[in-house]
């Protein structure tokens, strides 16, 4: 019968780490290809903005508005960037019960005839004897697995510099 520790050691905890590792390798990759996948759709997507909005207070007091007119830009040009994840923690934890028992049980059966006629004895004596070993084994085990996300910054070149070129002769005053 084997042993409380090699049941422990018969645990595959290697094979459980390095599945646990190429899980998360695996999920890494498609949540920065789903990232990836936004700020695609982020730069596709164009919205039409106001960029300039000018009041106009006349000598009289009243006020007044101009704007420039709307431009098409996309959505990460104004200032929408995707979210970024990475696994922070990964954790396994395994615990196990193991219970074994062992019971004997022997069973004894005498019994005795005795007969008596004409001048004539006779007797007889009947033993069984039966024996039963009986080995019982409990194993209980649970697992728990938990990993950690946690959001990081997008990468900086992914959000765009933004470079105003004024070629007014004024310089736009």
């Amino acid at each position: 019968m084997p042993s409380v520790g090699q049941e422990l050691l018969d645990v595959p905890l290697p094979e459980m780490v390095a599945k646990l590792a190429m899980g998360i390798a695996t999920a890494q990759a498609a949540l920065d290809e789903n990232s990836v996948n936004t700020a695609q759709l982020l730069a596709e997507t164009e919205v039409p903005v106001v960029l300039g909005v000018s009041q106009i207070i006349a000598e009289d007091g009243t006020v007044s508005f101009t704007q420039s007119p709307p431009i098409d830009v996309s959505l990460l040009q104004i200032g929408l960037l995707p979210t970024f994840y990475q696994f922070s923690e990964a954790t396994i934890e395994v615990s196990m019960d193991i219970k074994t028992t062992t019971s004997r049980q022997t069973n004894v059966n005498v019994s005795a005839k005795a007969k008596v006629g004409f001048a004539l004895w006779s007797s007889s004596v009947r033993v069984d004897v039966s024996h039963n070993r009986k080995f019982g084994k409990e194993v209980q085990g649970t697992s728990r697995l938990f990993t950690r996300l946690a959001p990081v910054p997008p990468p900086e070149r992914i959000a765009p510099i933004l470079t105003v070129v004024d070629n007014r002769p004024d310089g736009g005053a």
